[in-house]
């Protein structure tokens, strides 16, 4: 789901865009013919300064790796769009007071989980000085400079490290590099020590993760109602065990009908709470078409066997920027723990069998780390 965030984008320090500079194609595919993709790879990781790098040094036109592979997968403003669609909004005041209102709100999640696979929330509990303040601390750390952010830089996803800054976590492997920088903290259940946090966003990090933890835990509530369950059911499997904290940094793009910020995916934890700022970009795929979405929420059940949506979305690249997002994951893939996690059974019918075999999260992180942003949703490797 996505959290509801308010404010002028003059307050997340929007930049000019630049000056448009035509590219001069090098082949009608788009490719020189003697590229040698790996080793632009390794030159863009060895700098450390991910795609900030880029921009600070001038550049006008997007490098080769970032160039999305065939013209139909580009995206360009004047793509049609479902604007007349309304994006399912829940209104969370009251919940825990009026019986009534509950049953009422919890309906609503049923319908948009069925449906979407996201929603909006309102009323939340979080107070918008505190996502402000959020929004402000990821640009504050992105901004700085390179020699000071490099310290977390790494590319070791085993969970060894609880900070990670890195743009691309599968650059070796995804099909085509994204426009984006990011920085990855695992803030539960085991957080990091307060001088492993960035300066820049420490206090700010603990402050939003108790917050987001708290909402979590209500979400996950509603969401097991919804299955027609007990409140406490998808807690007692684990699921408000662990998060993570993840912010993305789109710089702005000299060419952003080249690239993508985001390729199209499915998120791979049980569900996320997104907070993303006023610049906008996020698409969803709904009815059979990529929706324009303004600043909002999406949910995304993993053990409910697709009677919720797990639903697919991308980030397009833009001339304005930065855009940023926060991204809260809840997940247990970062805990040393066996458990095993497979479709519940109460929701298992002799016409509606197991359509997903049993997995630990953390296999499944593993594999979908390793397989990358490629278009695919990691749950078809899991079908029976």
């Amino acid at each position: 789901m996505y959290i509801h965030e308010r404010g002028d984008s003059s307050h997340f320090g929007i930049m000019e865009q630049p000056p448009k500079k035509k590219m001069v194609p090098v082949s009608t595919s788009g490719f020189q013919p003697d590229y040698d993709r790996k080793a632009e790879l390794t030159a863009f990781d060895e700098t450390k300064a991910g795609v900030k790098g880029l921009v600070d040094a001038g550049i006008t036109e997007v490098p080769q790796i970032f160039i999305l592979p065939s013209p139909e997968n580009l995206n360009s403003d004047d793509q049609p769009s479902r604007s007349e669609l309304i994006l399912p909004t829940i209104d969370l005041a009251g919940i825990n007071e009026d019986p009534e209102r509950r049953k009422e709100v919890i309906e609503k999640v049923k319908d948009a989980l069925e449906s979407w696979g996201f929603f909006q929330m309102v009323n939340h509990g979080i107070p918008i000085s505190m996502l402000e303040e959020m929004i402000k601390g990821v640009i504050r750390f992105h901004e700085q400079e390179s020699e000071v952010k490099k310290q977390w830089y790494t590319r070791d996803m085993s969970g060894k490290s609880r900070v990670i800054y890195n743009s691309n976590f599968d650059l070796y492997v995804a099909p085509v590099t994204n426009w984006r920088d990011s920085l990855y903290c695992t803030m539960a259940p085991n957080p990091p020590q307060p001088h492993e946090l960035p300066p820049s966003c420490r206090d700010i990090l603990v402050e939003y993760s108790s917050q987001v933890m708290k909402l979590g835990d209500c979400v996950f509530e509603l969401i097991s109602e919804a299955l027609g369950l007990n409140p406490n059911h998808l807690s007692d499997m684990g699921c408000t065990e662990g998060l993570a904290i993840l912010s993305h940094y789109y710089p702005s793009c000299p060419q952003p009908d080249l690239t993508i910020g985001t390729p199209n995916h499915t998120d791979n934890d049980f569900i996320t709470i997104l907070l993303q700022d006023q610049i906008g970009g996020l698409q969803v795929f709904y009815q059979n078409q990529w929706t324009h979405v303004p600043p909002i929420p999406r949910a995304l059940v993993l053990i409910t066997n697709d009677k919720f949506v797990s639903s697919q979305h991308k980030v397009l690249a833009n001339k304005v920027g930065p855009r940023v997002s926060v991204a809260s994951f809840f997940s247990t893939g970062s805990i040393q723990t066996s458990k095993v996690f497979e479709p519940i059974k109460e929701l298992l019918l002799k016409d509606n069998p197991a359509k997903y075999r049993a997995t630990t999260v953390k296999e499944y992180v593993e594999y979908y780390n390793k397989k990358g942003l490629d278009g695919r949703s990691g749950l078809l490797h899991y079908q029976i």
